[in-house]
């Protein structure tokens, strides 16, 4: 089925793109969150004026994103757990716990956004990549510290 992209989609394509996907993946998963639209003929025709929106909008949120990677860039984020005596948590740090870490900050990021491998069940510092345009990474400072 031939879809043209509204959103970058990872190991797919970028916005205005005219890929070829299983029925069912378009289907059920790119057309209900209007990540894309189908390549009909009229579709087709206003794919220039779509690209040319969306290169607008793409400016704005490549500057935006420059922006909130240089504040982003000196944040600590401190999160203190329960652990035992050879600094292993009872439980871990998870992207989510990290999100909610940056919204205290003043931050709102998305979890998903978080590029964590494995959730942290030590304790120390760790560089925590945060995804937040397609080519820019931001790193963020984490430390989790054992609960007194």
């Amino acid at each position: 089925m031939k879809l043209i992209l509204q959103e970058n989609v990872e190991k797919l394509g970028v916005r205005g793109a005219v890929v070829d996907v299983a029925a069912g993946y378009a289907r059920n998963y790119l057309l209900p969150r209007k990540m894309a639209v189908e390549a009909t003929r009229g579709n087709l025709k206003g794919l220039e004026k779509m690209r040319a929106s969306l290169a607008k909008r793409e400016a704005t949120e490549r500057e935006a994103a420059q922006n909130l990677a240089g504040q982003l860039a000196s944040v600590t984020v401190k999160i203190a757990r329960t652990a035992g005596e050879n600094g292993q948590l009872f439980g871990s740090v998870t992207s989510a716990d990290i999100a909610e870490a940056l919204a205290a900050q003043g931050f709102t990021i998305d979890k998903r956004r978080i590029q964590l491998a494995d959730p942290v069940k030590i304790v120390g510092e760790f560089p925590i990549a945060v995804k937040l345009h397609h080519d820019i990474t931001a790193t963020i400072q984490l430390t989790v510290a054992k609960e007194a």
